[in-house]
């Protein structure tokens, strides 16, 4: 069912068109600010971490940290992935 914009013209069609988009999926780029923060938090730290493992520093906890890091990153891009799908759906 579509919606006309008020007679009023108090918004162009491009403004109702966002302000309709942001009803339909409220903080969608607040979300997709935090997936690709928190990615890049962990694709930093399992850097870090292999930069560890490389050197040999305490060989038993880098290899845990590291795929902690390596399932953050994962769940980041699917995450971000499913939000870009949906977003696609709805319209």
């Amino acid at each position: 069912m579509m919606v006309k914009p008020p007679q009023d013209k108090r918004f162009t069609s491009e403004q109702y068109d966002r302000l309709k988009a942001e009803a339909a999926a409220p903080y969608r780029g607040l979300r997709r600010f935090i997936y690709i923060a928190f990615g890049a938090s962990g694709f930093v730290g399992a850097l870090i971490f292999l930069a560890q493992i490389a050197a040999g520093i305490d060989a038993d906890a880098p290899f845990s940290n590291l795929a902690l890091q390596i399932g953050v990153v994962a769940l980041m891009i699917l995450l971000f992935r499913w939000d870009k799908e949906s977003s696609k759906r709805s319209k």
